[in-house]
């Protein structure tokens, strides 16, 4: 009741201000004058009590409500649909552990059906649509979850995580700085800002791919081997090969087949990346995936 009192006492103000203005006849103002009195006598408010005061005027309160209530629409849940969510959002984060994301997306979007303003449920949806690769969806997620709670780290660090992936990297970085001006502690976001901020130095440099092969996979990996020894046996590589071969020992004087400087150094390993990529573009993917699921530290965080 207290509340509504301090909600009461703004309208009486408000409506006291409005009868002063010249703006109404004086019917309205006496209209307005009787509005007053009635809402005294209900409510027992006297404007000289100032303990009603609240620090906004009404104008402002009205606005405000508005503003979220453009965001967040009204829940209507009721108190076993809260429940029943709550329940889903944790057998969401029993599937994350088990690694199945898809079983995880199913849950917490059911959680969301039931309850629609948990930033949580968006935000945990989004580390297991980062998993499938849905990098897309996962930002959304993202962003709703921070429509719901401005200042939820988690939801920057993981849009993130999604904007790496997609090698955004400087909207990565603005979204890490902003989970880190949130949570200054985490080391995660941290490490992760590291992360996307030598990328980014990495893409603008005149010799960057982008790319940071993880070499142990590459060697342990069946699958490439094979591929590799059946490029040795392609006489276009092999030159490619003999001539970086022979430009490493003996310096750039004693560069063959065109191999006598840096630059062309770097292009003889271009050609050699595109003979791999033509000879298995699905192995190639799977390795840009694994490296990429190896970089982020936030691989292994808790859910909420």
């Amino acid at each position: 009741m207290s509340s509504v009192k301090h909600l009461v006492y703004a309208i009486i103000h408000f409506l006291r201000e409005q009868s002063q203005m010249d703006t109404f006849t004086s019917d309205e103002q006496e209209s307005l004058e009787v509005a007053i009195q009635c809402l005294e006598t209900v409510f027992k408010i006297n404007l000289e009590d100032t303990r009603l005061a609240v620090p906004s005027r009404l104008i402002e309160i009205f606005a405000d409500s508005c503003h979220k209530n453009e965001i967040l629409p009204l829940s209507d849940s009721l108190p076993e649909d809260l429940e029943k969510a709550d329940q889903l959002k944790d057998e969401g984060n029993n599937h994350m552990k088990e690694d199945n994301y898809a079983a995880a997306v199913d849950c917490y979007t059911r959680a969301i059906e039931l309850d629609p303003n948990n930033a949580v449920y968006y935000c945990n949806r989004a580390a297991a649509q980062s998993k499938l690769n849905n990098h897309s969806e996962a930002i959304k997620d993202c962003e709703r979850a921070i429509a719901i709670d401005p200042k939820y780290s988690k939801a920057y660090g993981r849009m993130g995580l999604a904007l790496t992936s997609m090698n955004k990297y400087q909207e990565a970085i603005n979204s890490y700085q902003k989970a880190l001006d949130l949570d200054p502690e985490n080391d995660s976001y941290k490490s992760n800002l590291k992360i996307a901020e030598q990328k980014s130095r990495d893409m603008s440099s005149p010799t960057g791919t982008g790319l940071s092969f993880d070499m142990a996979s590459l060697i342990n990996n069946p699958a490439f081997i094979s591929m590799a020894a059946s490029l040795m046996q392609n006489p276009q590589v092999q030159q490619l090969m003999s001539g970086m071969m022979t430009n490493a020992i003996g310096g750039p004087a004693a560069g063959v087949g065109g191999l006598t400087d840096l630059s062309s150094l770097i292009h003889a390993g271009q050609q050699f990346a595109q003979q791999i990529q033509q000879q298995n573009p699905e192995l190639i993917e799977q390795l840009r995936n694994h490296v990429r699921s190896r970089s982020f530290s936030g691989s292994t965080e808790e859910h909420s």
